[in-house]
């Protein structure tokens, strides 16, 4: 699977939050989670996996089977 976008948007302040490049590391606003990664691979910081909403983008290769 390909990455086409990394980005997750917290519960607490609604930032939406999106990593474009390696070792891009951004937090939200209210400092509730991060993420990271970019189109290599996804690293999601936060007290809770309930603080954020996913909302990440792939594309499956065609030789992929489901």
């Amino acid at each position: 699977m390909t990455i086409i976008r990394n980005a997750i948007q917290c519960k607490k302040c609604g930032d939406i939050i999106e990593s474009v490049s390696v070792h891009d590391f951004k937090t939200c606003s209210c400092g509730a989670c991060s993420v990271d990664g970019g189109h290599q691979y996804l690293r999601r910081c936060a007290m809770s996996m309930d603080d954020f909403i996913e909302l990440s983008e792939f594309q499956k290769e065609q030789d992929e089977k489901e």
